[in-house]
């Protein structure tokens, strides 16, 4: 017999949708901090670091990211350590967020002219500095709308910490389902809510390469 959908659903469902963004959110700031560290070594100057940031994030775009979750959370288990599913999605998604945004940033980084580093060496700055001061909030405008619409994918890749127990949105529409048999109406409202957050990033990501774009002209 089908169960009917009540308000009590609905706010499970929001709150699942709240640690989807929780998710999201720790995600993207360590991996953000991550990419950073990954983005540096892959223009460094000194090939051996080259190397090694190029082959972690080889490693890592190469590793789907619910096998990330599953070392995380099933892997370090047979060691002793249990690690929260929270943790284990959050560390996962970092390690995946890590190696794409470092690419990300690397590529618009490596967008601006090599005449810039020779100017701000002309002027007595140190590489570092030069990086810093002069390459990178040039860069920071053109990293910004492919780093939103990473954002977006991010968002979405939250379902995956389902298979792992952690309660987010899909995973309260999975626990909803099973008692309501209502996959229509319940996968309906999570893929709304899902889109009510996305759309407005997706929005965002392509307003700024309109703008973006424009300032080139």
């Amino acid at each position: 017999m089908l169960g009917s959908f009540t308000s009590n659903h609905l706010v499970y469902l929001l709150n699942g949708l709240m640690w989807t963004v929780v998710l999201s959110a720790l995600a993207f700031a360590l991996g953000g901090l991550a990419g950073f560290v990954v983005m540096l070594g892959r223009v460094s100057r000194f090939r051996w670091v080259r190397l090694i940031s190029q082959f972690y994030v080889q490693i890592v775009q190469g590793t789907p990211l619910l096998i990330l979750m599953f070392i995380m959370y099933f892997g370090l288990s047979v060691f002793g350590i249990s690690v929260p599913a929270l943790v284990a999605a959050a560390i996962g998604m970092m390690i995946y967020s890590s190696a794409y945004l470092g690419e990300i940033w690397r590529g618009c980084v490596e967008s601006i002219s090599k005449t810039q580093f020779e100017a701000a060496e002309c002027l007595g700055l140190t590489r570092w500095q030069a990086l810093i001061d002069v390459i990178l909030p040039q860069a920071l405008r053109i990293a910004t709308p492919p780093t939103v619409g990473f954002m977006v994918q991010l968002v979405k890749n939250t379902s995956l910490a389902s298979v792992v127990g952690f309660l987010e949105l899909t995973r309260a529409a999975q626990v909803i389902n099973n008692s309501l048999f209502q996959p229509f109406l319940v996968f309906g409202i999570a893929a709304a809510l899902y889109f009510a957050v996305c759309y407005p990033l997706s929005a965002w990501s392509r307003s700024l390469e309109r703008k973006l774009n424009a300032g080139r002209r």
